[in-house]
């Protein structure tokens, strides 16, 4: 047939939906990325290209007792026979399953240049040697035995494996990252000893939950038994991780885990120190890391820091200088750690493609499960495929026994007759085997056929033919078979070498850390250079800082018809709680005042300060210190300033207001008594205790008015006395004794004050 008559003719005009063939089209190019490239297999862990580099790895016989071969030669056998795409793609995947920083369990024995941890590229496949490690070997193990299944290659000469028998859990020990279309998969590296821990409890209780496939003390001691702690990096690091969360994220397939560099530090002497890391995070590259810190260090972002020094060898060693010794080390590595990617978080997204097709989200135990049940098929198919080796052997040996009994007639009928195969077959009953077997026999293998080595070889034949069929009839053989040989996988890679100390291979790396101990207020100031400034607040509601502390205000600096309405030195750590007649408190950073060239800024514009409402007080936040807030109707209460942070624009609201009252005072608390005057001009002193302390509320009492509202409020201690100025700068103390008239309950009226209080009812004149 000619190739024209293939074709539709040139004035075919066949009406296509579009919208049908797009989605048909892109439908298969996105199965093809999700199966073919981003998504790895859950019951070997690999994806196409990495299974495609071990398989030819192992028909170039790179096993781990063998010689290195040409990087370029393996990837030119993968693209030739398995895998039509780019040698640059190709050797990159293969680089990967060499570096120590990348896999937790290489796969791939590397000699030469295969990149570092900085960031630098391997070097070129024709400069570099590879050959598979012991654990490419166990991926393998019985692919020889019709363990898994073939499929035909892309050009169809040869064939590939589907699936590798994996003697190896490494789709979670090794981990594996992809993006496809419309979905992404992250699995980290784990520790090989908990997942085979975790893989015995599964074979004994099918029923685990994830929660008991979990270890119960994260921060305990490590030891061979341990269950899943969480993952384990290649580059260590320390997880900073509660157990529930850890928990959670295996139970959903989906969550992540917070890392961070591990440091320590070292003490110079003189009360000088440094800090020096040892640990960073998967998949960081030191060098980008170093780059990122000393960037921020010159835009002064990093005010704690002084320096940062890459003093690495073979072993990662960055060295940090605090600004001083009197630097708190513990706030100088958060302030690191919520800037730099001295602290990552890495996804957990256990999307794979179960059974080798269907795409799927897995907790922990469906992963194991997955693996587990994959060893299990493995297990049947190499066991039948003995059980058929020993069938045929055993035939063949029947037919050496028969030949051994009757040697002398087997040599005639060889020697005479014309037709010797059939003749044989006649004559002793032999199988067409059996007869093929003893014509093939050399004559010198004729002084081995003694007939007592040739039951004893069948014998034992029959015996494991024997012990192989009640493993295929029983499901509880089989999974004891499995934990042998999860048992014996947990032993090839112990926790602990012969000395006790952590295996360099089997050991864990990534360690729990407490969580963060540094307090968050501190760690955010930590980030501001402290600076002395006064505040400047105008009547008219206008702000500014002004730098220094003895910085005069001058008259000038206002706006026609205002004028200050007060000042206060403050630094730029501070933070400042601005009082509004609503009864809202506002937060002020330090740092983000206005500078004091200008008339400075409206407070308005900086907080959401409602219709209607006045300031009232601004006045610097102490951690701890308590206040009495009052409304001008004589209600009030006790609040302390931790209560009164407002973290949005909009404010806190602490005293609750109803116009036409609103809020009056807020008086610092230092005393056990409380003095409270009215405008009506009646002074009452109680008792504090009598006042409760609320985060926000209306308050109570604290005194009663037939008219007017409160006008001024002091705590002092009934031991000093109750102390006044007035107009005129003179001090006036009234001794607890001489205040029996005006002491009494919360809520009373009270009486008039004694001679000398201020006309201006107040108590500074």
């Amino acid at each position: 047939m000619a190739a024209s008559d293939t074709l539709p003719p040139a004035d075919d005009q066949r009406i296509v939906d579009l919208r049908a063939a797009l989605e048909e089209r892109y439908l298969s190019y996105a199965l093809s990325t999700i199966t073919q490239r981003a998504l790895p297999d859950a019951r070997d862990g690999l994806k196409p290209v990495h299974r495609r580099i071990i398989h030819a790895m192992r028909l170039l016989k790179l096993d781990p007792n063998q010689g290195y071969k040409k990087s370029a030669r393996i990837v030119g056998d993968v693209i030739g026979k398995f895998h039509p795409h780019g040698d640059q793609s190709i050797y990159d995947a293969l680089v990967r399953l060499a570096q120590d920083f990348a896999l937790r369990y290489p796969l791939v024995d590397g000699q030469g240049n295969f990149g570092n941890i900085d960031g630098d590229s391997a070097a070129a496949m024709r400069y570099t040697e590879s050959r598979m490690t012991d654990v490419a070997t166990r991926l393998l193990e019985g692919i020889t035995e019709d363990a898994i299944d073939f499929k035909p290659t892309y050009d169809g000469e040869d064939e590939e494996p589907v699936v590798l028998p994996s003697n190896f859990p490494n789709l979670l020990a090794n981990g594996s990252t992809g993006i496809a279309v419309g979905m992404a998969t992250s699995v980290p590296p784990h520790n090989l000893v908990e997942l085979c821990n975790a893989a015995l409890k599964l074979i004994f209780n099918p029923a685990a939950t994830v929660d008991e496939l979990i270890h119960q003390d994260l921060s305990s001691p490590l030891s061979a038994d341990d269950l899943v702690r969480g993952p384990d990096f290649p580059t260590g690091g320390q997880l900073v991780e509660t157990r529930s969360a850890i928990v959670n994220a295996y139970e959903t397939g989906r969550g992540s885990f917070r890392l961070r560099a591990v440091w320590e530090k070292e003490e110079k002497g003189r009360g000088v120190y440094q800090i020096v890391v040892t640990q960073i995070p998967y998949g960081i590259q030191k060098s980008r890391l170093v780059e990122k810190i000393a960037e921020l260090l010159l835009a002064k972002k990093l005010p704690l820091l002084k320096d940062v020094r890459d003093e690495s060898a073979d072993d990662i060693r960055l060295v940090l200088e605090p600004r001083a010794g009197t630097v708190d080390a513990n706030i100088l590595m958060e302030q690191l750690f919520r800037t730099t990617d001295l602290e990552v978080r890495f996804p957990l997204n256990l999307n794979v493609l179960d059974k080798g097709t269907v795409p799927r989200v897995m907790s922990l135990g469906d992963a194991l499960r997955a693996w587990l049940d994959h060893r299990k098929i493995v297990l049947q198919r190499r066991t039948s495929h003995r059980l058929e080796q020993i069938a045929n052997r055993l035939e063949v040996l029947e037919g050496y026994i028969i030949a051994y009994l009757n040697l002398d007639e087997v040599i005639r009928i060889i020697r005479e007759e014309d037709e010797v195969k059939p003749m044989l077959m006649s004559t002793f009953s032999l199988t067409d085997n059996q007869a093929e077997a003893i014509l093939n026999m050399r004559l010198r293998s004729l002084r081995k056929l003694e007939e007592m080595e040739l039951r004893k070889e069948h014998s034992d034949l029959t015996d494991e033919k024997g012990r192989l069929e009640l493993l295929l009839a029983s499901d509880k053989r089989q999974w004891g078979e499995i934990s042998k040989q999860v048992e014996a996988l947990k032993k090839a890679y112990p926790m602990f070498d012969a000395n006790g100390a952590l295996h360099p291979l089997g050991g864990r790396r990534s360690m729990f850390g407490d969580m963060p101990s540094a307090d968050h207020a501190e760690v955010t100031e930590a980030f501001i250079e402290r600076e002395p400034i006064t505040v400047v607040l105008s009547e008219k509601g206008w702000i500014r800082a002004l730098k220094g502390h003895n910085a005069e205000v001058d008259e000038k600096g206002f706006k026609a018809g205002d004028r200050l309405k007060l000042s206060l030195n403050a630094q730029t750590t501070d933070k400042l709680l601005l009082l509004t007649t609503g009864g809202k408190v506002y937060t002020l950073g330090g740092d983000k005042l206005p500078g004091g060239r200008g008339q400075g800024e409206p407070v308005r514009i900086m907080v959401d300060i409602e219709e209607g409402q006045d300031i009232l007080d601004l006045f610097l936040y102490r951690p701890g210190t308590k206040r009495i807030i009052a409304s001008a109707a004589g209600y009030g209460f006790i609040v302390s300033e931790d209560e009164m942070i407002a973290n949005t624009r909009k404010g806190k609201q602490i005293l609750n207001v109803t116009a036409p009252d609103e809020a009056k005072l807020l008086v610092p608390l230092a005393g056990d008594r409380v003095a409270i005057i009215g405008q009506n001009r009646k002074l009452l002193v109680f008792p504090l205790a009598q006042l409760a302390e609320m985060g926000r509320g209306k308050g109570v009492r604290l005194q009663k008015y037939k008219d007017g509202g409160v006008s001024d409020l002091k705590t002092f201690y009934a031991a000093d006395g109750l102390t006044w100025t007035d107009s005129s700068g003179r001090t006036y103390t009234k001794p607890m004794e001489e205040l029996t008239d005006w002491s009494g309950d919360r809520a009373t009226a009270g009486r008039q004050p004694p001679n000398g209080f201020p006309k201006n009812n107040k108590f500074v004149g």
